[in-house]
């Protein structure tokens, strides 16, 4: 909303805005995209893969903006980033590809680390590729990784009071059902001595302990922008992908858990939380 105020688009007077929120029920996208497609509105801001999909499947011919989402291709949402060939555009999230880099830092600060656990939302498509990216890139190195699968919220406590002694650091796949959710999460791991990586800052202001991912923020804002070319009669165009990513540390959940955090660590850190 910044960004469009200062590319000109003022609330009320020159654009006029519904805002829906799905509160990290699945089933309430597909509603709100038929709802927005029978209003016939201009143009559709969809934030997270299953938005866009539900957004996707709802019409064929109101652009679509994506905000965030993970690796549009993988998932259908359109045919290449260069060459999208349909109303939806907008930015990915790459949080698959960077699943690697993710272990690597985690190792860093955990370095007995041998079991990993992967908790993802079987439901969205776009976490079954990052736990699948994170599958590949733990065995490759020489880990012990499970995946737990939920599915709904309850599915959450459940499985990761049953982690407790069965696993050394925990991979939270990000998701509108797990960001809900992020509190509980993070205070179940925690309570089960267990260090966690997200992909979303977030996350870690949530005490969680490390992230690595795109600057959400800054999707926004460039969400803004393609918002802005489309409204002003532009086809939507090109996919961009994300040239820049945040580390963020929790020192505070690091000390609580028993771990030192390097100063080389500390150093390469965009932000550290205290």
């Amino acid at each position: 909303m910044q960004r469009l105020h200062q590319l000109g688009w003022i609330e009320n007077r020159n654009v006029t805005i519904e805002y829906r929120w799905a509160e990290g029920r699945a089933e309430r996208f597909t509603e709100l995209a038929a709802e927005f497609a029978r209003l016939k509105v201009d143009l559709i801001v969809a934030s997270t893969t299953p938005a866009v999909i539900a957004a996707k499947q709802a019409t064929s011919v109101i652009p679509i903006v994506i905000t965030t989402a993970n690796d549009p291709v993988g998932t259908g949402l359109v045919a290449s980033l260069a060459r999208p060939d349909g109303n939806v555009t907008g930015l990915s999230n790459q949080l698959a590809d960077t699943a690697a880099k993710r272990l690597e830092f985690l190792r860093q600060v955990v370095p007995g680390l041998r079991r990993l656990a992967i908790l993802g939302n079987v439901n969205n498509p776009g976490v079954v590729l990052e736990t699948r990216e994170t599958q590949v890139a733990a065995t490759a190195t020489g880990l012990e990784a499970t995946t737990l699968e939920i599915r709904r919220a309850e599915d959450i406590a459940p499985l990761l009071e049953a982690l407790k002694g069965r696993a050394d650091a925990l991979y939270v796949a990000s998701d509108p059902l797990l960001n809900t959710n992020r509190i509980r999460i993070n205070t179940l791991a925690l309570g089960a001595r267990l260090p966690t990586m997200h992909g979303v800052r977030d996350y870690v202001e949530a005490g969680g302990l490390m992230s690595y991912g795109t600057n959400i923020v800054n999707q926004y804002r460039r969400a803004a922008d393609y918002t802005d070319k489309i409204l002003r009669g532009a086809k939507p165009g090109p996919v961009e992908q994300p040239t820049k990513f945040d580390l963020v540390i929790n020192l505070t959940t690091a000390k609580a858990l028993g771990l030192t955090v390097s100063d080389k660590l500390l150093s390469l850190a965009d932000e550290v939380i205290e």
